[in-house]
Formats: C-alpha cells, structure tokens, sequence
C-alpha cells in the first residue's frame, strides 16, 4: 500500500518523483562526489567562504546543493554537514518558509532597484538562524547594473551573509562577480548513475522498469537526474505499473538499441540500400531523426574509443575499422546534426548526412595517399631500376 502522505502535498495535489526524491542529505546527492566532499570538508575546518558559484548543466544538483548547503549551516546550533533533515528548521529551508533562507529568481528580479533592496536587507541581523542565505538561481540573468550594484556587498559582506549563486552560463557572469566567489563546477551525471537511481525510484514506486527501458530514459537526460525523473513520471503516467523499452522509444521517438546497431553495421558495410531503407522506416515511424543522429554519434565515439584501446581497429560496428575511418563518420555525423535540426526536410538531410558519412569513410586524404606512396618507394631495394 503506497502512504498517501508520501504522494501528496498538504492540499492533495500529487507531488512529482523530482521533488519527492529531491535530496535530503549531502550523501543523497548522486553523481557530485566532488561537491560534498569540499562543502563538507570546508564546513568541517570552518574555512566557509562568504560566496558560491555553483556552475553545471540544468538537473544537475545545483538549486538542491544550495539549499543542502543552507541547511547544514542554519539547520542546528552550529554548522554541520550531518544535519537532521527532520527537523523543523531544516523542513522549513527545504520548503521554502525558512525567513533567513531568501531564495531568489535571478530571470524575474533581475534590475538594480531589486538588488538595492537586497543589499540593504543584508545589513539586518537573522531572526532564527546564524545566517542569513541568498540563494539567487540563474544569475547569469542579472543586468549588468545590478552585478555592478552588487559588488561592494558581495566582496565585504556582514559576517552573518552567506551568498550562493547558481547558474548554467557562467560565461555570461560578469568576471568581476566571479573573482569573488568561491566557483564549484556540477558534472553531468553518468548514465549509469542515473539508471541506480531510477531502480531505486521505481521499486519504491512499485514500478516494474525494463533494465533497457532505464538506460533510454538516461540517454535521453543527457546526464540531468531532474530531466531522467520528469520522463519517468511521465511514463508512469502513460504505461501504468510496467514499463518496457518499446514504451520509451515509442513516447519520444527514439531508436532502439537494435535499430542503432543496424545503422551502424550499414554504415561499416558502407550498406546504401540498408541505410535509405532504414531511413524511410524511422520517418514513417515518426521518430525523431535528430536524435537518433545523436545517439548513433555516441555508438561511432564508443568504437573509435575502442579503436584506440585495442591498438588501431574496432568490430563494434559489425566490420574492423580503423581509427581514420571511424574518425571520418564521426566527423560526417556531427556536421549533420545541425542541418537535420535546422534544415527544412529533417527526412532528406538524416539520409544525405548518412550517406555523406559512408562516402567519408571510404575516401582518404591526399596527404595520406602521399605518404603510402613515399612508403612504398623507400621499401623499394637500392639500385632498383625500372624499364
């Protein structure tokens, strides 16, 4: 019998697995070991730094972090990392109704008047907690007026502010504003990271998942939990207690397993027919060509890696192919990803990237051509004379 609390909210609407499984402890995080090790180590030494820049593709653990980090300062009398997540404060930061933890969305306060107020609220004192906490979530949106008005506070803050900024374009940080931060970089999660979570979710959620179904649906998070969580809500919802692979590929138009080995056994066999055949069939299917260009991409890299590995070939597509050739594919694919996206016939750029890749495959570059030949002519024996 699944507890109903667990599912809904206060007022009974249902609660999505993201924010139901959204981590309560530093160790709940999955795949920034990194992260928690220098958080915890920093708040273990007591050598905190007044600002933060979490920086990381989205659903990667960085709003999470943040509120982690808050409450492993606020959530009991001094900071630790080993808080109580049960505790009324710590419940109260990770809900959002916690006074001193002010969570702030840069994309809608963005000007200079909002981040003038904010300065001057610093100056007070917590109510409840040793800190109080700014959390601004994609900061990158702030104006550069409001950088500029927030960068005499954020370089001499009051002993008692603690700044954590979060963001997934770093770039468009203002230099200044990052100098003085304390810059923590989130990777994107490894798949196989993900699909560990997932079982986790699903034998919690009573859901039977096929192992397949799972590594599709973190193929297509590409390396964000939040995003694998949202498509496995979604999926429950569509298919009910069993999930299947088929189901997977059928909701978001993905090729199966199988059907990327076929493209690349017909890509090795430089297979002409096979591919436009295999072409045809993905259209009148309506999967979608772009991603499956991404994904056979990812099959080619896995070979080339393997060409590497193994000292100059790879079977992985079905025939032996050489470094160079698996390097001109790879190359072919990437350049039409963009036309299969852009273009105007996704259906004729999928087939002419896919034949240009096996043309590329097939040819060699001059400079190849003249090196063999000067090979062959040094081999040849000395005084060697031809008619």
């Amino acid at each position: 019998m699944i507890v109903l609390s667990n599912l809904f909210g206060v007022e009974g609407g249902y609660q999505v697995i993201a924010r139901r499984w959204r981590p309560k402890r530093f160790k709940d995080l999955v795949g920034q070991e990194h992260i928690v090790r220098t958080l915890s180590n920093a708040i273990e030494k007591e050598r905190l730094a007044h600002a933060y820049l979490f920086i990381g593709p989205r659903g990667t653990g960085k709003t999470s972090t943040a509120r982690l980090l808050a409450c492993a300062l606020n959530g009991a009398e001094k900071p630790t990392a080993d808080f109580d997540p049960d505790s009324d404060l710590v419940q109260a930061i990770m809900g959002g109704s916690c006074m001193d933890v002010i969570e702030i969305d840069g994309a809608s306060n963005n000007s200079v008047e909002q981040v003038r107020d904010l300065r001057e609220d610093c100056q007070y004192r917590p109510a409840q907690c040793p800190f109080k906490i700014y959390i601004i979530d994609e900061v990158h949106m702030l104006s550069q007026a409001a950088f500029n008005a927030l960068l005499k506070t954020l370089e001499e803050p009051p002993p008692h502010v603690k700044f954590i900024f979060a963001t997934t374009e770093s770039n468009k940080v203002l230099p200044t504003i990052v100098s003085r931060c304390q810059r923590l970089e989130f990777r994107p999660i490894e798949d196989g990271e993900i699909v560990t979570r997932l079982e986790e979710i699903a034998k919690s959620e009573a859901i039977t998942v096929e192992p397949a179904a799972l590594r599709a649906i973190a193929k297509l998070a590409n390396g964000g939990m939040r995003d694998a969580q949202s498509i496995l809500d979604q999926l429950i919802s569509f298919c009910g207690s069993e999930i299947g692979e088929a189901d997977v590929l059928s909701v978001f138009g993905m090729a199966g397993e199988s059907d990327l080995a076929e493209l690349g056994r017909a890509l090795a066999e430089s297979d002409y027919q096979g591919l436009v055949a295999s072409a045809d069939r993905f259209s009148r299917e309506g999967k979608d060509l772009a991603r499956i260009l991404v994904d056979l991409s990812g099959l080619v890299r896995e070979a080339l890696l393997e060409a590497i590995r193994s000292g100059g070939t790879s079977t992985k597509l079905g025939p032996a192919l050489a470094i160079e050739p698996l390097l001109r594919i790879l190359d072919a694919l990437k350049a039409g990803e963009r036309a299969v996206q852009k273009g105007l016939s996704e259906r004729v750029n999928f087939e002419v990237t896919l034949l240009r890749a096996v043309d590329h495959a097939r040819t060699r570059p001059i400079d190849t051509i003249i090196r063999r030949i000067n090979d062959l002519v040094e081999s040849e024996p000395t005084g060697q004379k031809k008619n």
